[in-house]
């Protein structure tokens, strides 16, 4: 059995103190045994929130980090600063990263195998755009993004990776795909996972689902058997979080 996730995605959003008060809100509100609870947070939020959530189930994660160890690279954070900083996962490759900063393919790969080399948990995000869902290459396109961010990265280090899918459609739109429809995309993700690493590691490696994930519609879509939980946005910065995290009561 894969343990539900739900992790969120705060965005640029909540300023170190509001964070705070946020993550103490929440922090009582979210102790669930079942699932891993991550607050993935901006980089000047890290810090605090880990001292604000330490000795709870609660993992913080960053929304980004870069490729390099160090050097001239202005407004940069590497792995290592991460790590020391307390951080367990990164977003890597979500939707607005490729679209607002051009992030490629080989960009996310580069991140993907520096997030494990320091041990660091990558939550890579894929999704596609309406057009490509219409047009009817939403599979094709998905498979493409998976395989590229995987190059080079061996079984053993791909198990605990996550990985996360956000129709770019059904982001902050209020438009959420059917359980069905991410169902469908979910359980094709864990057919290229088997087709690159075999069956033991697809069935071990954990798949989101994110887009517009609310207390509403959280319990049918995680009850999809290749979906193993959430990657919250807007919602995540709200009370409602914790009925996510509590989706099956």
């Amino acid at each position: 059995m894969r343990k539900k996730m739900v992790a969120g995605n705060w965005k640029m959003n909540m300023t170190p103190s509001g964070a705070v008060k946020l993550a103490e809100e929440l922090k009582p509100m979210v102790k669930n045994d079942d699932v891993d609870v991550v607050f993935c947070v901006p980089a000047i939020d890290i810090v605090p929130v880990v001292n604000e959530v330490k000795d709870t189930n609660i993992k913080v994660g960053a929304e980004n980090m870069f490729y390099e160890e160090k050097g001239a690279y202005t407004g940069e954070l590497s792995p290592e600063m991460l790590v020391d900083a307390g951080v367990s996962y990164v977003i890597i490759g979500h939707s607005e990263r490729r679209q607002y900063f051009h992030e490629t393919d080989e960009i996310i790969n580069k991140k993907m195998r520096k997030a494990i080399e320091h041990k660091l948990l990558p939550i890579l995000c894929c999704g596609e755009s309406l057009e490509q869902r219409e047009s009817g290459v939403t599979l094709e396109f998905i498979k493409k993004q998976i395989v590229n961010a995987f190059k080079y990265i061996p079984p053993e280090k791909v198990i605990n990776c996550i990985i996360a899918y956000e129709p770019i459609w059904a982001i902050g739109t209020g438009r959420v795909a059917t359980a069905e429809q991410a169902q469908e995309v979910c359980a094709a993700i864990r057919t290229n996972i088997r087709d690159i690493y075999g069956a033991v590691v697809a069935e071990r490696i954990r798949i989101l689902y994110g887009g517009s994930v609310n207390a509403g519609n959280a319990n049918h879509i995680f009850s999809m058997p290749d979906i193993d939980g959430g990657l919250v946005g807007g919602a995540s910065l709200k009370p409602e979080f914790a009925k996510i995290v509590h989706y099956d009561k």
